[in-house]
């Protein structure tokens, strides 16, 4: 369940209260009256079902300009109404997708952070080792790392509403961030190459690592599995099923790849991991977008509507 915390103006406390007493799944309904001071208005709790939520955010949008809304998950509730909501409510709440939080949480991953560009840079560089080692767990323990289906993710929001900006301002993250992180993996490739560390006939990988830069039909193919299935695991909520999703796309070990190639001058091997990290990026973004237009318009839940 969802925990709502609403400040709303004393004048509409009562269309609020009639809002949330007429949506199927909404219970333990809360109201103290002048509680708030900023902005000030009347406190309202309660608590709803997962599937019920898209109904009460859509009718109560009117007080994100004029009140507060806030949203918490509820890790545990023993209550036997809290029960009772949940049945109620229509749907299954793992299959529920609450649309304004997936909306904030693409909006937050779409931008470009210190965090993320760090993130990314790391695990090049551990994916450029592990492809000089022939290391597949150090290409793993890079994939785990990488931060980048966040921003896919948001192009795929962005495609299904037709919020260009977004899609454009998660396409430049994606972009930026891969470039960086190439370019810092390539200038620590190219000191250890003349430094002696490294040199051409490194890159003679095993068939253990060869998949991270000869992209075929199975690349696509676990691309478009791998993009379903992360934005299942951020619409459900089912969070760990995404570093599943890490662990079967090969974008950051192809950038490592690539970088050490560029360093070492090989450039016989450089189109191999541009195409793979294209071919995953594409597939993700197709696959994701889809399942987000199934989850919307085909799947039972309350208010499909409300994110628009």
């Amino acid at each position: 369940m969802l925990h709502l915390r609403l400040i709303c103006p004393p004048s509409r406390t009562d269309e609020a209260l009639s809002v949330l007493e007429e949506c199927l799944g909404v219970t333990n309904i809360v109201v103290l009256p002048g509680a708030a001071r900023e902005p000030a208005g009347d406190l309202i709790f309660c608590d709803t079902a997962r599937e019920s939520a898209n109904e009460a955010l859509s009718r109560l949008k009117w007080l994100e300009d004029e009140g507060s809304i806030a949203i918490e998950h509820i890790d545990l509730s023993l209550s036997r109404v809290a029960e009772e909501a949940v049945e109620e409510a229509p749907g299954d709440p793992d299959d529920a997708v609450v649309w304004e939080e997936l909306s904030q949480r693409v909006h937050n991953d779409s931008r470009i952070t210190w965090a993320y560009l760090a993130f990314l840079a790391i695990a090049t560089q551990l994916a450029g080792i592990g492809a000089l080692q022939n290391s597949p767990i150090l290409i793993v323990g890079a994939m785990v790392l990488g931060p980048e289906f966040g921003a896919v993710a948001a192009i795929c929001f962005g495609l299904l509403l037709r919020r260009w900006h977004l899609v454009i301002e998660a396409l430049r993250t994606l972009f930026i961030g891969f470039t960086v992180a190439i370019a810092i993996t390539f200038a620590c490739a190219l000191v250890s190459h003349w430094l002696g560390w490294i040199d051409i006939t490194n890159l003679d990988i095993n068939d253990e690592v060869k998949f991270i830069v000869k992209p075929d039909r199975w690349s696509f193919i676990v691309a478009l599995l791998a993009g379903v299935a992360g934005v299942l695991s951020i619409t459900s909520g089912k969070s760990s099923a995404l570093i599943g999703v890490f662990i079967s796309v090969t974008t950051v070990p192809a950038a490592g790849y690539l970088a050490v190639a560029l360093a070492v001058g090989d450039w016989a091997e450089v189109a191999g991991p541009v195409w793979q990290l294209a071919v995953n990026i594409f597939g993700m973004v197709l696959a994701g977008t889809v399942t987000l237009l199934i989850q919307r318009r085909v799947w039972p839940q309350v208010g499909r509507h409300s994110s628009d």
